[in-house]
Parts: structure tokens; C-alpha cells; sequence
């Protein structure tokens, strides 16, 4: 039986939240290469589906953030998921925003976080990679540096595409991270165009040069206006776009008011986020049919909440505060609830 997590976060919690999350992961790796996972977490959830055409043993996921520089990703992955994603990476290292940068706000098991795409680049990125077994898929999630000008973002993201795309299962572009200064923009209509079809043109040229096409997915926010999501969706098909994640953090601050902590600049994850993912992930389902992928992330902190996103029109799941809060037990619970549901 894994160790009870109740006493683990308490420790944890004791600590500067991005020292915690430091200490975690090297935990974590420790644990992984002594062969004691088993401490953590129960063998996978095995419920296959595909999706993006690429097998998955289960629907639930780790949404990019957790593990940057892709350091732990077996260590993660023998937490039970079905699917890992790593990053956001972007081409040269960079330290991001000043710390503190990454705050709980426990009574709404929430969190708030300013990070900046803090990463050691796309050589050390690659590295770590290349040194994971890939037991189930991994999605490598890319970014532009905060020093490239918003006009100038293709060429970092082409340049982190041409880096990863040999060895990724599927590409996540983020354009929707609220911590990098002006990112955001590249959801708006123009930018947007732009940006897919620089990339679907350099997808291409790698498909064919490596004998392979990675899918590619692109992570949008939660808070665009309802015309704007409508307009974004019918980008993505258009654009060859292959799936969507729906949804990056929030600006908002709706479910955390009064609570300390709450009036901290960056993205809100966590329980507040729930219904707000939710709602996009609806508009998503329903201007793009059934037949085109979603990832569904954004406040999954129970079994219940992972089904909510699936009846939304999810057909995978990310979790990532909710493991925070809950620990490893979240993963089989919401991979078992999806699998019973079926």
C-alpha cells in the first residue's frame, strides 16, 4: 500500500511552495531509481483509448508545468498516468519572473503562479528526453523566450518545433501562459493564423524528413471572449492543428476573493478554475463536433471533477494543482471513475 499522503503535503506545506516543488521532484526521481514507486502510487489504471492516433492506457494525464526540463518524467509517469507532458520549453535557458513567484491558497485548494517559462533551454530539455524509457505517451510543450519580441515569436517557436518534433509523441504550442509579456496576443485572430501556419508548414517539412508527423496541439486560455474561442476553434482544423488543450491558468480571481495571496499577479489553477475550464471545453466540443480532440485540464481536485470534463467533451484529462492537494491517489481515482464511465 503507497504511503499516505496527508502527512507528506502537511511537510511540504511547511516549505516556500517552489521550494517544495524542487524538493518534490527530486524526491521523486530518488524514489523512481531506488525502485520504490510503489510507496507513492498503485500500479496504472490500464483503460485504453486512442486519441490522436497514439495508444494511451489511460485517459488521465499530468498537464505541462509540473516537471519543466522533463527531469522526472518516469518517476511521474510511475504515478499512474496515462500520458505525461513536459515543458514549457523554450530555445535558450531563462530564469523567469522573481521569486516568490508561486503561492497556495489552500482554502480554495488553489494556486497562483507568476513562474515565467523558467527553463534550463531546449539542449538540457532534449537531454532528459532522450534519457526517459517512454512507457506511455509524452507531449513536449513549447514557448518563445520572454527577450523575442512578440513580432518575431515564429521564429522561436519553429525553432523549438525543429528541436523536439523527432522525439515527441505529440507537440503542445503555448500561446496562452499569463506570465510571459504580451504571449497571450497570439490568440488573437491574425497573430494566430500566422503563427499555425508557420508551424504546420515546418511540421511538415520534419514529417517528411523523419518519416514521422508528430501531432501538434495548441493550449489555449480560459478567458477569451466567447466570438474570440468561437474564431480560435475554427483556426485549429483549418491550420492542421490536431487537438486542443482547453485550458491554460486564469486571470481571474472569481472563488479566491478575501484569501490571502489572492491579489498576487499570475495565473490562478485549481478548484476555482473548474467551472471556467469547463465552459470553454463545452464551446470547444460543440463548434468543432465529435470527432476532434480535447484535453481537459483546470480544477480537477476529484473522480467527479475528471468526469465533469469528460461529459464537457474532453477525451483526455490533465491534472496538475490537483495533485498538489490530493497527491498520487488522484491519479487512479480519476483514471478508475473515466474507465467506469465507459
Amino acid at each position: 500500500m503507497p504511503v499516505p499522503y496527508a502527512p507528506l503535503r502537511c511537510l511540504m506545506f511547511r516549505l516556500d511552495p517552489e521550494t517544495a516543488h524542487g524538493l518534490g521532484l527530486r524526491s521523486l526521481r530518488t524514489l523512481h531509481q531506488c525502485g520504490l514507486s510503489l510507496l507513492l502510487a498503485e500500479p496504472r489504471v490500464i483503460d485504453p483509448v486512442r486519441v490522436l492516433g497514439l495508444n494511451f492506457p489511460n485517459r488521465v494525464g499530468l498537464a505541462a508545468g509540473l516537471d519543466k526540463d522533463g527531469e522526472a518524467i518516469d518517476a511521474l509517469a510511475a504515478l499512474g498516468f496515462g500520458f505525461i507532458e513536459v515543458g514549457t520549453v523554450t530555445p535558450r535557458p531563462q530564469s523567469g519572473n522573481p521569486r516568490p513567484r508561486l503561492f497556495r491558497l489552500p482554502a480554495a485548494r488553489a494556486l497562483i503562479n507568476r513562474m515565467g517559462f523558467n527553463n534550463l533551454g531546449v539542449e538540457t530539455f532534449l537531454r532528459n528526453v532522450r534519457r526517459s524509457r517512454r512507457e506511455i505517451p509524452l507531449g513536449l510543450n513549447i514557448g518563445k523566450n520572454a527577450s523575442t519580441p512578440i513580432e518575431s515569436a515564429l521564429d522561436d517557436y519553429v525553432a523549438c518545433l525543429r528541436a523536439v518534433h523527432e522525439h515527441a509523441d505529440y507537440v503542445t504550442i503555448n500561446v496562452s501562459s499569463p506570465n510571459t509579456p504580451g504571449l497571450r496576443r497570439l490568440q488573437n485572430e491574425q497573430e494566430l493564423t500566422d503563427l499555425l501556419r508557420g508551424l504546420a508548414e515546418e511540421r511538415d517539412r520534419l514529417a517528411q524528413q523523419q518519416s514521422r508527423r508528430a501531432p501538434m496541439l495548441l493550449k489555449i486560455a480560459p478567458d477569451l471572449h466567447p466570438e474570440a474561442l468561437l474564431a480560435l476553434a475554427d483556426a485549429l482544423p483549418r491550420h492542421g492543428i490536431d487537438g486542443v488543450i482547453a485550458t491554460n491558468t486564469t486571470l481571474s480571481r472569481e472563488g479566491v476573493e478575501g484569501l490571502a495571496h489572492a491579489e498576487q499577479a499570475g495565473g490562478l489553477s485549481g478548484a476555482p478554475l473548474h467551472e471556467r475550464a469547463n465552459r470553454t471545453i463545452a464551446r470547444l466540443r460543440e463548434r468543432l463536433g465529435p470527432g476532434f480532440p480535447i484535453v481537459g485540464v483546470g480544477g480537477i481536485l476529484d473522480a467527479r471533477d475528471a468526469l465533469d470534463k469528460v461529459r464537457c467533451g474532453a477525451d483526455l484529462v490533465q491534472l496538475y494543482s490537483g495533485l498538489i492537494y490530493r497527491g498520487p491517489r488522484l491519479v487512479r481515482d480519476c483514471a478508475q471513475a473515466l474507465a467506469g464511465a465507459r
